[in-house]
């Protein structure tokens, strides 16, 4: 079946709210300007009362490297998300296994995957240049699909309980990421929201 994250992840009781439902990961933002930033110290806090089988990720943008390996060393994080700009040789220098998510366009090519040393590929829909992520706006599935033989490949952008089947059906993906579409707002999640999303992704 194919794994859930749910991101955007701000307080413990959405935690393990998820965590319950069966999300195999859960996306702390560690960006500032985002609407769904959490402080490091309540990131760590929640982190320590979740399920030790559940994959904790700590989304960054365009972070300075010495400052994210500093992060990766004081706060007990499986993986970092780099949703930013961030190259190919940024990556290798990140000392947890990280993802890397692209913002697809219209010129989007998969092969620009293949330079990037990294456990896996986000794949988001692209607004605009200052926006990276939490959205709420999908892109052709069928690229996520045609991207997979270049590694791992999480689908996010615009998913909820209406379209996640239909997603994982086009683009078979490895795992899906979802933040905005399980939410009543920015950094707060909504029950049935979740509930519904997670019956979408056992239904198919």
């Amino acid at each position: 079946m194919v794994k859930v994250k749910i991101c955007g992840i701000t307080n413990l009781e959405d935690a393990l709210l998820a965590c319950e439902l069966g999300a195999h990961a859960l996306g702390f933002v560690l960006y500032s300007k985002s609407a769904r930033y959490i402080e490091p110290k309540l990131a760590a806090a929640i982190v320590q009362a979740i399920p030790i089988f559940v994959t904790t990720v700590g989304v960054c943008v365009n972070m300075p490297i010495a400052e994210l390996n500093l992060l990766c060393q004081q706060l007990p994080l499986s993986v970092i998300q780099l949703h930013g700009d961030e190259s190919p040789d940024y990556c290798r220098q990140v000392e947890l296994p990280c993802i890397k998510a692209f913002r697809v366009t219209e010129s989007f090519d998969p092969a620009q995957l293949q330079h990037y040393p990294t456990a896996a590929f986000l794949l988001d829909a692209y607004v605009d240049a200052n926006t990276f992520g939490g959205t709420g706006r999908v892109f052709d599935w069928r690229i996520a699909r045609d991207a997979k033989r270049f590694g791992r490949i999480v689908l996010s952008g615009g998913l909820h309980a209406g379209n996640v089947s239909a997603a994982v059906r086009l683009g078979e993906p490895y795992a899906v990421d979802v933040s905005t579409g399980v939410e009543t707002h920015p950094g707060k999640k909504d029950e049935k929201k979740l509930r519904a999303f997670f019956e979408g992704i056992q239904r198919l």
